[in-house]
């Protein structure tokens, strides 16, 4: 079992660069990634994505990639600007005729003045960055999933203990359901005799009949089993490797419509009780599962 929030970092270089990845994640019910690159490793972006996301199944994963050209592969080239230096040729001949003086411009000043000489760094192909730049997602993505591995370890052993704590309060449930339901035929049979109506015989079908549906719809054997059902489902996936997270999720739903039917249908306030912490740490565990991968 593994958390949805995590963060990893890795880095690598090659060619005189250095390629930093960082990644973050934070819950979502579906996969999602955003990946930040600088212009020159555009070209590789859906490769990395698809990295991300063979790795990632559930969770936003923000990402970071950042790149270091060393001093070497920074080497500066320079290109003149040739219609800079005319418009500069131009207006201080104008200016020189104005003021009759000689014009007297030389090409090293002209050179010198601002914009002529454009300083341009050589072009990178993102293609040759391939490599690195997957080594150090790599990384980042093994830190990450490290990290999500250990708060999804305490994630299971926390709803490992509420989950042992739902099924003690569904035991004392189950312990007084059969006293309820005596109760509810005595009460049904009292009522009958107050009313001045003779107590049901064994060849007095139809109102035989009528007691057992009153009394079947007071029955919670049947959410009884299928909550303890679900509570075996739980403990598979939390012994599970694969991502577990919708899984649980829906079981946290079927689990909350089980405790409330039960205490709709059995009109007992000892019960009541009982379904009233049931609700309560179930809730708690339906926050923590939206925690899970």
């Amino acid at each position: 079992m593994k958390s949805m929030t995590g963060y990893g970092r890795g880095e690598s270089a090659a060619k005189g660069a250095q390629i930093i990845v960082e990644l973050n994640t934070v819950n979502r019910k579906q996969a999602e990634v955003s990946l930040g690159v600088p212009p020159e490793l555009e070209s590789i972006e859906p490769e990395l994505r698809d990295m991300v996301l063979a790795s990632v199944s559930r969770g936003r994963v923000n990402g970071r990639v950042t790149l270091r050209r060393s001093g070497a592969s920074r080497a500066v080239a320079s290109a003149i600007n040739e219609g800079q230096a005319k418009a500069y040729r131009r207006e201080l001949a104008k200016l020189a005729k104005s003021l009759n003086m000689p014009e007297d411009l030389s090409l090293e000043t002209l050179l010198r003045l601002p914009g002529v000489l454009e300083p341009s760094e050589p072009a990178l192909d993102g293609k040759a960055f391939t490599a690195p730049a997957k080594r150090a997602l790599g990384q980042a993505l093994e830190a990450l999933q490290a990290m999500r591995g250990n708060e999804g370890t305490n994630l299971k052993r926390d709803l490992a203990k509420r989950l042992a704590g739902l099924r003690r309060v569904a035991k004392r449930v189950a312990k007084r359901a059969p006293a309820v339901l005596k109760q509810h035929r005595e009460r049904l049979i009292e009522r009958l005799n107050k009313a001045n109506i003779e107590t049901p015989g064994a060849d007095d079908e139809r109102l035989l009949r009528e007691m057992v549906y009153y009394t079947d719809r007071m029955d919670i054997t049947e959410e009884l089993t299928r909550l303890d059902s679900h509570f075996g489902q739980v403990d598979q996936c939390l012994d599970a490797t694969q991502p577990v997270g919708r899984k649980l999720d829906f079981l946290a739903q079927e689990l909350f419509r089980e405790i409330n039917t039960i205490g709709s249908k059995a009109n007992d306030s000892v019960i009541s009780g009982e379904v009233v912490t049931l609700k309560t740490e179930l809730e708690k565990i339906r926050e923590q599962v939206q925690n899970v991968e």
